[in-house]
């Protein structure tokens, strides 16, 4: 089996998916919804009015994980994402029961679309790679 065949991929190329819970308790009682594809990080929010925002793999620059005395007794967890996306440089990805996981898969996903790109730590790191300029052969989206 391939290395890329390792991700557990279910409909939609879904690697996982992931609801924010209530603070307490850790109950689903919220309309925020996480998934990650092989390709971005998908957030859907809303019942009456939704939306969806997306941040592309490739651009996600570093991650922390981190965990209440609540969030601990719940078992929950809240993941914080840093990227090169305009609309979510910061993301909080707050009260997800598989916080680790989530994070883990994140991570394998965000490392095997830079080796699809092509890219280096350093080019985005750096600042050297410009996300809205390139038009290279070997970036389909």
């Amino acid at each position: 089996m391939s290395e890329e065949t390792n991700l557990k991929i279910g409909v939609n190329n879904e690697l996982m998916r992931e609801r924010k819970r209530w603070g307490f308790f850790g109950i689903p009682w919220t309309f925020t919804k996480y998934i990650l594809t092989e390709k971005k990080i998908i957030i859907q929010k809303g019942l009456l009015r939704s939306t969806e925002n997306e941040i592309l793999m490739y651009r996600v620059t570093d991650m922390e994980l981190s965990r209440t005395l609540f969030q601990k007794m719940f078992g929950i967890g809240t993941l914080t994402v840093y990227s090169h996306d305009k609309t979510n440089p910061t993301l909080e990805i707050k009260n997800i029961k598989h916080v680790r996981e989530f994070k883990d898969t994140l991570s394998d996903a965000v490392e095997k679309d830079r080796i699809r790109m092509k890219m280096r730590q350093s080019e985005i790191v750096d600042g050297a790679y410009d996300f809205n300029d390139h038009h290279g052969d070997d970036m389909d989206f």
